[in-house]
């Protein structure tokens, strides 16, 4: 082979492309143009863009739901003996009262019963503080319609107006929750 016949020949490599191209009436169908390519390339990004918008959306639905789940779960744990401490708040105030009318007695066997009372009443404190309970007895302070519920209202010199003049029930809070109201006589 001589060296001219060694280089590839432009007019051949046309005709090889022309063939590879043509179609099967032997036309050259045309390619798409560059403007067809750009808006092809356009068009191509706007929905890769919209799918990375989808998928961030919904990263950040998953994350907010996981995260209330881990909130209601941590409500239910920390929440869980509300209702077991709803029914102990009345024996605790029923304690209460008996201690209060042992402490009138003078009997020996009243003092007894007003020493048990009292041990017990401490233990169950203990137990309700251990879970989370704290005691509102407001007596004293500025009425709270968040914490407390206005039984009466009563004229008072010697306090301001809207203060807890007595408390007739104590108040509870269950991980700072209200359990219950405290019951209070208010001054006008």
């Amino acid at each position: 082979m001589s060296e001219t016949e060694k280089q590839p020949n432009a007019e051949t490599d046309m005709e090889n492309r022309e063939e590879e191209t043509a179609g099967a009436n032997g036309q050259v169908e045309p390619g798409p143009s560059p403007e067809e390519l750009h808006l092809l390339l356009e068009d191509a990004r706007s929905k890769a863009d919209d799918h990375w918008n989808q998928v961030l959306r919904l990263q950040a639905e998953l994350e907010n739901l996981r995260k209330r789940n881990q909130r209601e779960l941590e409500n239910a744990h920390k929440y869980a003996l509300e209702k077991f401490v709803r029914e102990l708040l009345p024996v605790k105030d029923s304690l209460e009262m008996g201690l209060a009318a042992a402490a009138e007695g003078t009997d020996e066997s009243v003092a007894k019963l007003q020493e048990g009372t009292e041990l017990t009443l401490k233990m169950l404190q203990t137990v309700l503080e251990k879970f989370g309970v704290e005691e509102i007895d407001p007596e004293g302070q500025p009425f709270d319609p968040e914490l407390h519920q206005a039984m009466s209202a009563v004229p008072s010199e010697d306090a301001e107006p809207n203060t807890v003049l007595s408390v007739m029930q104590k108040g509870y809070l269950l991980n700072d929750r209200l359990l219950r109201p405290a019951m209070v006589v208010v001054t006008k």
